[in-house]
């Protein structure tokens, strides 16, 4: 039995609060957010500008640490391991997609997308082969040796997804992933995470303000005054 199939879910999080600053100057956040994310599943989460999506996205990756609640991740529970620990079950099982694709600009794409695998001590030419591999199925295989400063947006965008994925990690965690693209190109990277999910069975939580795109997925939540108050109505599915 994998280590995936001997858990209920990949993330469960349970009363998750967050509240910045305390007395008078305290700034509450979140209120007591509950969440199941299923093997595979491709969740989107949207609201309103302020709401508190990113806040929630940098909980559940563990980013950030929680007034109240609990986060487990491939069964572990983020908030009671120490920092250092964190960081390398992170690695291990959790891979991230900004709005801003965050690549190194001295590095190619395949050095930037192999550099997880080289940080987690995996030798260098298999590190490599794997990069490789995972910019071929996101449709970089001609761009292996080129700087990010000679990609377009979009293909700096899908080396920044295959980046995610190339660790094999139980789940990504994609914040306003085509926040910075126009409509064309966002839609042909959110359908290369999409396909890249299904072919690898790595669940997604992707915050948006794209409903377009948040229709594409298994399951919508909209986060409102601090807990996800349901899922919104689509005029197409």
């Amino acid at each position: 039995m994998s280590e995936l199939q001997s858990i209920p879910s990949v993330l469960r999080a349970r009363g998750l609060t967050k509240t910045y600053g305390s007395g008078e100057t305290a700034v509450p956040v979140l209120a007591g957010v509950d969440l199941d994310l299923a093997a595979g599943e491709r969740i989107a989460i949207v609201g309103a500008s302020g709401s508190g999506k990113s806040t929630l996205l940098h909980l559940l990756g563990g980013l950030d640490e929680a007034s109240e609640g609990s986060v487990e991740v491939v069964g572990q529970d983020l908030l009671r391991m120490r920092p250092a620990a964190r960081g390398e079950w992170r690695n291990r099982h959790i891979g991230f997609v900004y709005q801003f694709h965050h690549l190194l600009p001295e590095f190619s794409a395949l050095e930037n997308v192999a550099l997880p695998l080289l940080i987690r001590r995996v030798d260098g030419h298999e590190a490599e082969e794997q990069a490789r591999d995972i910019l071929v199925e996101v449709g970089l295989g001609h761009r292996l040796n080129h700087a990010p400063g000679e990609l377009s947006g979009g293909e700096r965008q899908r080396a920044a997804v295959a980046r995610a994925l190339v660790t094999r990690p139980a789940c990504v965690f994609a914040d306003e992933p085509t926040g910075n693209l126009d409509r064309q190109t966002a839609d042909r990277v959110f359908s290369v995470m999409l396909e890249a999910s299904a072919k690898r069975g790595t669940a997604f939580v992707i915050v948006t303000h794209d409903l377009s795109l948040a229709a594409r997925v298994d399951r919508c939540l909209t986060l409102e005054d601090g807990r996800i108050a349901g899922e919104p109505r689509f005029a197409h599915r």
